[in-house]
């Protein structure tokens, strides 16, 4: 009798303990949960305000206002392709780089002017450097030119005063605070531009 009254007490202590080690399992898993949750609306709070990251997306405009002309030029040789595409890759309006390169050089490729500028898009020594293009080469030189006119238009928030730039330098635009009142500058922005 003896040992059925020691296997019961044994028993209940097994029972009791496989209880309490449940009981206890539940506990942590409830406490974790609770934890867990608290942990969570505090990051939510916190970054409720945040902005996400992502690319930067280029916006091309396809549609011209009233009074911007389109390019209709006679050139239609190889460089025609490498320019639009250099315009769509650095959000430039296709139309207004095409007038661009029309303007700076004629879509002659070797084009020097006596200032130093040269290529398609005439670069001068400096900004090339700066751009790391070779301006001797024509997809690299349009490369180069859409970008750097991409970087006035974010400079001054307008194609206008990008043009400027492009011409007289953005040191220029600064100390007018718009179009420079060079006779050259205001004709190349009235030609290619439009108005």
């Amino acid at each position: 009798m003896r040992a059925f009254w020691v296997g019961a007490i044994v028993a209940a202590f097994v029972a009791d303990a496989a209880m309490a080690q449940n009981l206890s399992s539940k506990n942590r898993n409830s406490l974790f949960k609770s934890q867990t949750k608290v942990l969570d609306n505090r990051a939510s709070k916190q970054y409720s305000n945040s902005v996400r990251l992502q690319p930067r997306k280029v916006v091309t405009p396809t549609k011209w206002d009233a009074e911007t002309k389109r390019f209709t030029g006679k050139y239609r040789g190889p460089y025609l392709n490498m320019a639009r595409d250099a315009a769509r890759r650095h959000g430039v309006p296709e139309d207004l780089f095409l007038r661009l390169v029309q303007q700076e050089s004629g879509w002659n490729s070797k084009a020097k002017s006596h200032k130093g500028a040269y290529g398609l898009a005439q670069l001068m020594p400096a900004t090339a450097r700066s751009l790391g293009v070779d301006r001797e080469d024509p997809a690299q030189n349009l490369d180069g030119g859409a970008r750097y006119l991409k970087e006035q238009y974010r400079t001054f928030g307008s194609w206008r005063l990008a043009l400027a730039a492009y011409n007289a330098g953005p040191g220029a635009v600064k100390k007018y605070n718009g179009v420079p009142p060079f006779r050259e500058t205001r004709n190349y922005v009235k030609v290619i531009w439009g108005s």
